[in-house]
């Protein structure tokens, strides 16, 4: 679903702030007790540092 090869991701801080985005929403909802919708955020970051970040094609395009 997220494509690291895609030309919006070519910038290295877009993908951090993607992965940001989803952690910090995740801690806003536990924050509030919301755990089903943290849970949610939480699985969209984990998803995102492993497609953007981690992952052997995300380290096979680097960012410009």
């Amino acid at each position: 679903m997220l494509d690291p090869d895609h030309p919006f991701f070519a910038a290295a801080w877009r993908r951090w702030a993607v992965v940001g985005v989803c952690t910090l929403w995740a801690l806003m909802e536990a924050s509030r007790g919301a755990w089903i919708w943290a849970a949610g955020a939480g699985a969209a970051g984990a998803y995102a540092a492993w497609a953007l970040l981690l992952s052997p094609k995300a380290r096979r395009s680097p960012p410009r």
